[in-house]
């Protein structure tokens, strides 16, 4: 029997994309150093020179908006690139349906093994046309992620490519390590290291803004929740039907979570 031999070198990243958030993921990974300016004058530039993935950023296809779009096309294919570039990984964020039901296929003939396609606002990717892309990637052998919000994808032993894209980019779900320290009578966090960053980057300034606050859980839980609206998170604040509430508040829950795995349990 075959065995497929998957090489752990450095994967490639493709990006297609019609939107800011696009971007921004984009901006994180290669730690452009005019990218987070949350802090302004303050900022001690606590992730610049820490990371940069540039290399490995083969390319980023920006399509046209969808709003100025037609409602249906007919010919999706039009709108992509005639050669897209080999990779082993796509991000797909913004764009069209009907192009973006056509991205598996042409994925497949470019030999790429991967397809994420972030969910930050669910009436741009509805639950209905997440079956049919289901369906086309699984016809065409290609794993797929639709993370909503993207800060909540996690590793899967059946899905080995997607898995290490978050191992080798160090982006999914938040995943920090927080020393803390006694001075006088309070317990105050020391230091933090951010093992693992939502993709937007959000997570880097949630570890700052930690750092020197006193450790208690109402005081914790707010900086938390303000430094995360702070940054800003973009997930959409409208009510989610699958998770009847908006996935901002999930991003939220998310990173809340990652915190209190180190302060209080």
């Amino acid at each position: 029997m075959d065995v497929e031999v998957i090489s752990y070198n450095m994967l490639n990243l493709l990006f297609v994309y019609s939107d800011d958030f696009g971007k921004r993921v984009i901006r994180n990974l290669i730690n452009d150093p005019s990218f987070c300016k949350v802090c302004g004058l303050l900022c001690d530039f606590c992730k610049y020179g820490v990371y940069s993935y540039v290399k490995s950023i083969h390319a980023a296809i920006e399509l046209p908006d969808r709003s100025k779009l037609p409602s249906f096309i007919e010919d999706p294919g039009k709108y992509l690139p005639k050669k897209i570039p080999p990779g082993d990984i796509c991000i797909a964020t913004g764009i069209h349906q009907d192009i973006l039901l056509a991205l598996p296929n042409r994925l497949h003939h470019e030999g790429i093994k991967g397809l994420i396609i972030p969910i930050e606002d669910f009436r741009m990717v509805p639950m209905g046309f997440l079956k049919q892309l289901e369906d086309e990637c699984e016809q065409h052998s290609i794993e797929y992620a639709f993370p909503k919000p993207f800060c909540s994808l996690e590793q899967t032993e059946k899905k080995p490519y997607i898995s290490r894209f978050i191992q080798q980019f160090k982006i999914g779900k938040p995943m920090l390590r927080i020393n803390t320290e006694k001075r006088n009578k309070s317990i105050v966090v020391h230091g933090v290291i951010v093992d693992q960053s939502a993709p937007c980057g959000s997570t880097w300034y949630v570890a700052r803004k930690l750092i020197g606050k006193e450790v208690t859980k109402d005081e914790i839980f707010d900086l938390v929740a303000k430094a995360h609206h702070s940054y800003p998170c973009t997930a959409t604040m409208a009510i989610d039907p699958e998770i009847k509430e908006p996935i901002l508040h999930k991003a939220g829950y998310l990173i809340r979570e990652a915190v209190e795995k180190q302060l209080f349990q």
